[in-house]
C-alpha cells in the first residue's frame, strides 16, 4: 500500500493544533509478516540509495526525531535504519547539556555533530529541545549563562525559532537536506507503555519518577510543540507529525518519508573521464598478466 506522506507534513506557515492531528491512522499492513516484508523492502531500497549518497558526495541528510517519552524514537531509528551502512550513518542522542556545552550558544553542541557530505546524520532529540523542554521549564534558561537583558520571555522563543530556521536555511544552501519527525503519541498510549515499563523487568531501566513528573506537564508540552512546529516547518526543512500509537505503522511512515527524501535528490554515481578509463584499462592489463 502506498503511504501518502504529504498527509503528515506540516505546511509552511500552518498553525498547528495537535488535537486535530491523529495519533493513530489506518494500518498500512495486514499482518506482522506483511509489516516485516514492507519494512525490509524499504530498508533494502534505502540502503542502495545511501550507497549512492556516499558515492556522489554532494548531499548530506539530517533526520531529527522529537517526541514525548515512550513514543518510540529509539525503536524507530533502530528498525528503520537497520540496513544502512554504519560507515555512512551516524546517530547522536542529546541529553542534558554538560557544563562545557552550556558555555556555548544553544546550537553549538549539535552543530559539531552535523553530517558530512555523503552521509546520513540522525539526531535523537536535538536543538529543538531548547524551545521545547526549556520552554516548559524556563528556569533552565538561568543555567545557560545568557545575559540578563536577553532573557525577555516575550521575545526569546521567537528569537530562538529565527536562529533555528536561519541555521536550517544555511544548511540547505550547502547541500544538507533536513527532515524532522514528531512522533505523535496519545496520553493514554503513553500511560500503557509506562505501565509496561514497570511490569516488565527488562524495561524497568526505562522508567523513573522523573518521567511521571514530565507527564503531569502534558498540556504545557503540547503547547510548546504546537508553537515549535508552526514556527519552524519549512518547505526545505519540513516537520512530519507521525501517528505513533501503532509503532509498526509509525516505522513504515518514517521509512517512506526517508526513502522519498533520498529519491528526490536524483543522485547518480560519478562518471569516469576518458583519461581515467584509459588508466583503468592499463591497470587491467597489468592485473591480467
Amino acid at each position: 500500500m502506498k503511504i501518502a506522506v504529504k498527509n503528515f507534513r506540516v505546511r509552511e506557515g500552518e498553525k498547528v493544533n495537535l488535537k486535530k492531528w491523529p495519533t493513530g491512522t489506518e494500518r498500512y499492513y495486514g499482518s506482522k509478516k506483511q509489516y516485516k516484508k514492507m519494512l525490509r523492502e524499504r530498508i533494502e531500497e534505502m540502503s542502495a540509495l545511501q550507497n549512492l549518497l556516499y558515492a556522489s558526495n554532494r548531499y548530506s541528510v539530517l533526520l531529527i526525531f522529537q517526541a514525548m517519552d515512550a513514543a518510540g524514537k529509539d525503536s524507530a531509528i533502530k528498525h528503520v535504519m537497520s540496513g544502512v551502512n554504519p560507515q555512512g550513518c551516524q546517530v547522536f542522542s542529546f541529553k542534558h547539556p554538560s557544563a562545557h556545552e552550556l558555555d556555548h550558544d544553544f546550537l553549538w553542541r549539535t552543530s559539531i555533530c552535523l553530517p558530512e557530505r555523503g552521509r546520513i546524520g540522525i539526531f535523537n532529540r536535538s536543538y529543538y529541545e531548547e524551545v521545547l523542554i526549556v520552554r516548559v521549564h524556563p528556569e533552565i534558561l538561568r543555567s545557560q549563562g545568557i545575559p540578563e537583558e536577553l532573557l525577555d520571555d516575550r521575545k526569546i522563543w521567537d528569537q530562538r525559532y529565527r536562529s533555528i530556521t536561519g541555521l536550517e536555511d544555511h544548511l540547505y544552501r550547502n547541500g544538507t537536506r533536513i527532515v524532522k519527525f514528531f512522533l505523535h503519541l496519545s496520553k493514554e498510549e503513553q500511560r500503557k507503555r509506562f505501565l509496561a515499563r514497570i511490569d516488565e523487568p527488562d524495561k524497568n531501566w526505562k522508567f523513573s519518577a522523573a518521567d511521571l513528573r514530565e507527564r503531569a506537564l502534558w498540556k504545557d508540552y503540547m503547547k510548546a510543540y504546537e508553537a515549535c512546529l508552526s514556527a519552524t516547518s519549512r518547505r526545505h526543512a519540513p516537520w512530519y507529525v507521525v501517528p505513533a500509537d501503532d509503532k509498526a505503522n509509525a516505522r513504515l511512515i518514517v521509512s517512506q518519508i526517508v526513502l522519498d527524501t533520498l529519491k528526490d535528490l536524483k543522485m547518480e554515481y560519478p562518471k569516469s573521464s576518458a583519461q581515467h578509463r584509459k588508466e583503468l584499462r592499463a591497470l587491467r592489463k597489468q592485473l591480467e598478466k
